[in-house]
């Protein structure tokens, strides 16, 4: 039985023992992280060089393409090397840095995306103040402030997932580093802790999900007050995106947590361990581009061809 002194590194799950599936699995995280890269990569270049979308909506957008960027960057590679070099490893100090990261990135996009889902109130409830109340000082005080509560709770769960003795060996059932799996190898008896945190870090995330809620219902009742069918249609297809996005991010983080006691195999883990946190960032730049005309003329303009006006 080791202490966490003692360990200097963990062993990862690999999604199989046979190395032609392992190879087969390096493939396909490859395609998807280069799908990622290439999405949100192309989002942020088009905002970045287009002009008219230096607004705030697509302020956040850039922000949130950044926030995908770091997401998927934080698991996928090691995977990808490890199932490339048919090895299990990570060291402590990766380990820490991968649970470091990813409750950062993840933490900030939640953040993120409740700041959008206040834009979309804005431009829509109340248009007329939409500069005032979203002016380039304030967005950039608002996104700082999701980068901010961000890294405070990265800082937060990984001091605590680590400062706690871990002596139930070294082996995690997942395929990178996750804070529940390392809290299983634990033997301190300090649960008092560990529920405080997770209790602050629920109420804080409830209190945005009821934020983001209160948004969209206010919204949709702004919405359906819209004389004009084109005016209606124009403000959903505004919203949808940002709706998806949400709808998507919360549905897999919920799942992950509350999937029922069958699917709590390590094989069902990894799946689902996937779905949150690989796949959001490599569908979410799709997402957007699919419904916003705006962003796909820029993108044509940016590299000519690649998307034509519908």
């Amino acid at each position: 039985m080791a202490n966490s002194s003692s360990i200097t590194h963990f062993l990862l799950l690999p999604f199989t023992g046979t190395r032609q599936l392992q190879l087969l699995h390096f493939c396909l995280f490859l395609a998807i992280y280069l799908a990622a890269l290439l999405g949100n990569g192309l989002i942020i270049t088009t905002i970045a060089w287009d002009h008219h979308l230096h607004t705030p909506m697509y302020f956040f957008l850039l922000n949130l393409a950044l926030l995908d960027l770091g997401t998927v960057s934080a698991t996928v590679p090691k995977f990808m090397a490890n199932s490339l070099r048919d090895t299990r490893d990570i060291s402590y100090a990766g380990c820490v840095a991968q649970v470091f990261l990813f409750a950062f990135f993840m933490s900030a996009e939640y953040f993120l995306l409740t700041t959008m889902s206040y834009d979309r109130y804005v431009a829509i409830c109340r248009p007329l103040h939409y500069e005032t109340l979203l002016g380039s000082r304030v967005c950039l005080h608002l996104a700082a402030a999701a980068w901010a509560c961000g890294l405070r709770n990265g800082l937060l769960h990984t001091a605590n997932t680590f400062s706690l003795p871990l002596c139930q060996g070294n082996a995690l059932e997942q395929f990178f580093c996750e804070i529940p799996q390392i809290l299983k190898l634990s033997c301190s008896t300090s649960y008092l802790r560990k529920i405080g945190l997770v209790m602050v870090t629920i109420c804080l995330l409830f209190l945005c999900f009821v934020l983001i809620v209160v948004s969209y219902v206010q919204i949709f009742r702004a919405v359906l007050r819209i004389p004009s069918q084109q005016g209606c249609h124009k403000a959903f297809a505004t919203c949808l995106p940002h709706l998806a996005v949400v709808s998507l991010f919360i549905t897999t983080g919920i799942f992950a947590d509350l999937k029922p006691p069958s699917m709590s195999s390590p094989f069902w883990n990894l799946i689902v361990s996937v779905l949150y946190s690989v796949v959001p960032p490599a569908v979410n730049p799709l997402i957007y581009s699919l419904r916003n005309q705006e962003l796909k003329d820029a993108l044509s303009q940016l590299i000519p061809g690649c998307f034509q006006k519908q």
